[in-house]
């Protein structure tokens, strides 16, 4: 099909905030201990999502369950964090589970200013939000400051509204090192990894000599500690080298890391327990995406953590029964970072200029990302595995200039028999052939509508097709960047 007239919008998005407020919430921070104190209403602000949207809209988001997640539905970069920046402002706590800096998550405030997260939940632009990173969760202490610092650099205050569990294990810089070493080692089959040490770090906990934070206060132990787990990585890669002046200086500074952390640490598996007894609401952020899952994904393409639903209660200590709705965010196309199988990928000009009209380069890292039509076979098995309620299909304003869409809807094998559902065998992945569906374009410049009705007959007819092939309704459509480019279906 010819792509050619895809092109991208220069114009800027003007955002704004919610008119709904939740109750204000007022706590004590005393060190390690995090104290709900009182409930207090706060006066209507005269701003908006977006300056349609109706009562109907926010009664939507009103009804969401006591504890809720947003979890991605392809292979990341959904835009998760949007929507979660929308929510949040009707909960009381945002709470990461899993991964680490390798989710990244682009938000806009309500002036339009960008913000790319990386371990921060995304409902730090929220004043009223309390963050939580979560036990399942590899931080990156380095990482973690710099990203604190440049949040409070624009005005973003985060002290006493970001808590780290004592239990969640540390990522080191030594990590990022051997997960370098670990890709060069793979040579052709390698992963296509971030780079930023999460699967070796993993590992660590994995092989059970990882270091958490809660060891950040026993200084005296650390040292040795962190020289077992040194050692450990220089029995297994003979070219990292490791020498007693490292260990020393990585001492030095994780002690002046422990001082600055110290009033972020909380056991965030009772503060979220608690806060269920309590009535507090709960939105969880998931990182990357179930296609990423390391049991329901693409292994070994995948990421070292399980960010479908199970990941939800093992990463912060909740019991199943008490999560509710969970949404599914997912991309009116597909896109992939890294190696692996992609049954619908574009190459050539087409995946080219997607990638340009979608900005698809990664938050984390830069790196294109590679480009296909909607894998509807995909999705439904992601919806199967983490029962979404309802979806949120985002960046539906990409396709605009398409003279017409595909949709890949069923998978068959080399000789014509249908794959009944997403296959865990790599091979047969990468021979079997997609069936596509041909939906007419829609050609017309869909960013400013804020109602379903407004938008054009044939944008409506491929939201609504994927609604049937799935069996999970969209109540979210992204059609761009901005807070309000939103509507509620």
């Amino acid at each position: 099909m010819n792509c050619s007239s895809l092109v991208l919008d220069p114009t800027p998005v003007a955002t704004s905030r919610c008119s709904y407020r939740r109750p204000t919430l007022h706590f004590q921070h005393h060190r390690r201990n995090f104290v709900f104190c009182s409930l207090k209403p706060v006066a209507s602000s005269s701003l908006s999502v977006a300056e349609s949207a109706s009562s109907e809209s926010l009664n939507r988001i009103g009804s969401l369950s006591q504890v809720s997640g947003v979890l991605g539905s392809q292979w990341g970069d959904e835009g998760k964090g949007k929507l979660v920046d929308i929510l949040a402002q009707h909960f009381d706590i945002v709470a990461r589970c899993q991964g680490g800096a390798n989710a990244g998550h682009t938000i806009y405030n309500s002036e339009g200013k960008k913000f790319a997260l990386h371990l921060v939940p995304s409902g730090i632009l929220n004043e009223e939000t309390l963050c939580v990173i979560g036990n399942g969760v590899v931080v990156h202490l380095p990482g973690l400051f710099k990203e604190i610092d440049g949040l409070e650099a624009n005005g973003v205050s985060c002290k006493g509204r970001i808590l780290v569990s004592d239990r969640a294990h540390l990522l080191f810089d030594f990590h990022q090192v051997v997960d370098g070493l670990r890709e060069a080692e793979l040579n052709k089959s390698f992963i296509g990894t971030t780079r930023r040490g999460i699967g070796p770090a993993y590992s660590s906990k994995m092989n059970r000599n990882g270091i958490r934070v809660s060891d950040l206060r026993h200084m005296d132990t650390f040292p040795q500690k962190l020289h077992n787990l040194l050692s450990d990585v220089t029995s297994r890669f003979p070219d990292f080298n490791y020498t007693p002046e490292m260990l020393k200086e990585e001492v030095e500074n994780y002690k002046r890391y422990a001082e600055r952390l110290e009033p972020f640490i909380a056991d965030t598996v009772h503060l979220m327990n608690e806060s269920i007894a309590q009535k507090k609401r709960i939105l969880v952020e998931g990182g990357q995406a179930t296609m990423l899952d390391i049991d329901f994904g693409t292994y070994p393409f995948v990421t070292s953590s399980s960010p479908s639903a199970g990941g939800i209660c093992t990463g912060l200590g909740i019991a199943p029964r008490v999560v509710g709705d969970l949404i599914g965010v997912v991309k009116a196309y597909t896109t992939r970072v890294g190696s692996g199988p992609f049954p619908t990928e574009i190459l050539g000009q087409g995946g080219d200029i997607l990638r340009f009209a979608g900005q698809e380069f990664g938050t984390t890292t830069g790196r294109p990302r590679r480009c296909g039509w909607l894998d509807v076979v995909a999705l439904k098995f992601c919806c199967e595995i983490n029962g979404f309620s309802s979806l949120n299909l985002t960046k539906l304003d990409v396709l605009s200039d398409l003279p017409e869409i595909k949709l890949g809807v069923a998978y068959k094998h080399v000789d014509g028999t249908p794959v009944e559902s997403f296959p865990a065998d790599l091979q047969l992945l990468e021979q079997l052939k997609v069936e596509y569906e041909v939906l007419p374009g829609w050609q017309s410049d869909i960013s400013s509508i804020r109602n379903y009705s407004d938008l054009p007959k044939a944008a409506r007819q491929y939201v609504e097709r994927i609604e049937e092939l799935v069996g999970v309704p969209i109540h979210y459509i992204g059609v761009g960047p901005g807070r309000d480019a939103l509507i509620y279906k």
